[in-house]
């Protein structure tokens, strides 16, 4: 039985990241891993959707290059070439996550990992169970999609993001049923390549965890592209009509509608995967179905953490890496803890959504003396320049002018979105960032704008 440092349950964002994380501190780590490395973000999730969002866009500025005085005739496009491509790119990255596995000298073990006695790992290979005992154990066992209660859930065409990913079909009509940030970037996707598409979400707003004014930007506009956004609305029921699918809907108001579909994709949402864990027999302590962590990622247990999805906070590839490493840091002795201060979220529908800190209902619930600065993308020169005017930049602060929180909407918002996670991180002023010279003309500026208007006004702006 081999001998281990640490061992890692799970080779997504968190796990692998972490295994990294500690083989550079000199730790002996096996990690054990029932599908490929890079987890749902890389096979599943953030690369391939983004694969895919980059095909819509540049399918989308091809069919308005008239506006830049660019003729072209005959536009078509190749689903199938455009998920191979996407297999290419989510290939090429787990190919490299397994180089820098080798090079960092990290035993990854394919099998379903299991964890039913402090101090030991188990992994179900193809050849058997293979055993190893471990001075610490990560938990990184990720999520996985919920599928809620409805009936005709199971029917064929009811796919979640796992499989929708993998069809070279386009349907014609496709109906999401949530409007989340993953429900949305596939409408986005799909009503952009001519699917025609309904969101079905049952809360007010879409988007419901960001700045509530960003949605209600934002909807108007899907709309306008001929999606269908149907909110407080519960779906009650999914048939089979020959080789259609009838989803039913009813509103707030009881009104009962029937909507055909060749495909329904199930986007409610996702849940602490716990397989392979014995959360009874170890005594490890749980809320809502997922692993309660500290600061420092540690469980009730000692010498056993949990990182990611696992342990149910912010469901975010870039927070479970950072958590990973985090946990490796502190098996390694280092005197770190895991800031949730600042964390940003990026949602690539079109326009893109980034946020970061505090919203401003978080702001009004608290009670506490605020203010608001906002700047047009369309006051913009690169903006202007680049086609994509729709969209703003808003800004959060205290009555000091201290940046509480920022949002976000129009192009290249998961970009911009960085100078501001340094300014909720560092506690910057408007005044600090409307000094700091921005170069011309760029989207950037769109941000020093606002921030002049946190304690004075946009120069740009009348």
């Amino acid at each position: 039985m081999e001998h281990f440092q640490v061992g890692i349950l799970g080779g997504g964002p968190g796990g692998y990241v972490c295994a990294l994380r500690a083989a550079q501190l000199g730790m002996s780590v096996v990690l054990i891993e029932g599908e490929k490395l890079g987890g749902t973000c890389l096979n599943r999730g953030c690369i391939p959707t983004k694969a895919l969002v980059k095909s819509a866009e540049l399918w989308r500025e091809m069919n308005k290059a008239e506006e830049f005085g660019l003729f072209a005739r005959e536009l078509s496009f190749d689903f199938t070439k455009v998920m191979q491509r996407k297999d290419h790119i989510v290939d090429t990255l787990v190919n490299g996550v397994y180089q820098l596995m080798k090079a960092a000298k990290v035993r990854v073990v394919a099998g379903w990992g299991e964890f039913k006695e402090q101090g030991k790992l188990v992994a179900i290979t193809d050849a058997g169970a293979e055993e190893f005992t471990v001075d610490n154990v990560i938990l990184a066992t990720g999520s996985v999609p919920i599928r809620i209660p409805i009936p005709g859930i199971n029917l064929p065409g009811v796919v979640t993001s796992d499989e929708i990913l993998f069809e070279n079909e386009l349907p014609k009509k496709l109906v999401i049923i949530g409007g989340g940030v993953i429900g949305l970037e596939f409408a986005s996707i799909y009503q952009t390549l001519g699917v025609e598409v309904s969101v079905v979400e049952m809360l007010p707003n879409l988007l419901a965890n960001i700045d509530e004014e960003i949605p209600k930007r934002l909807t108007p506009l899907l709309k306008k592209t001929g999606m269908q956004i149907m909110t407080k609305t519960a779906v009650k029921e999914i048939s089979q009509t020959g080789d259609s699918l009838i989803v039913k809907v009813e509103d707030a108001k009881g009104n009962v509608k029937e909507i055909p579909a060749d495909r329904v994709l199930v986007s409610a949402g996702r849940k602490p995967n716990l397989r392979g864990v014995d959360i009874e027999g170890l005594h490890l302590k749980t809320e809502r179905g997922a692993l309660i962590v500290n600061t420092h990622l540690e469980t009730n247990l000692p010498n056993v953490y949990a990182i990611g999805d696992v342990n149910g906070g912010i469901m975010l590839a870039h927070v479970a890496s950072t958590e990973g490493i985090i946990a490796a840091e502190r098996i390694a002795g280092h005197k770190v803890e895991m800031s949730y201060r600042a964390i940003s979220s990026a949602i690539f529908t079109h326009p893109e959504i980034a946020t970061v800190g505090q919203t401003e209902q978080d702001l009004k619930a608290s009670g506490a003396e605020y203010k608001v600065s906002k700047f047009p993308f369309s006051a913009n020169g690169k903006a202007l320049a680049l086609g994509e005017t729709v969209g703003t930049v808003k800004l959060l602060a205290d009555a000091e002018g201290v940046i509480l929180g920022a949002s976000i909407m129009g192009p290249q918002a998961s970009s911009l979105i960085q100078e501001l996670v340094v300014a909720v991180e560092k506690g910057l002023k408007g005044d600090e960032i409307a000094s700091m010279v921005h170069a011309h003309p760029t989207l950037p500026e769109t941000i020093m704008e606002a921030a002049h208007g946190i304690l004075g006004k946009p120069l740009h702006l009348a």
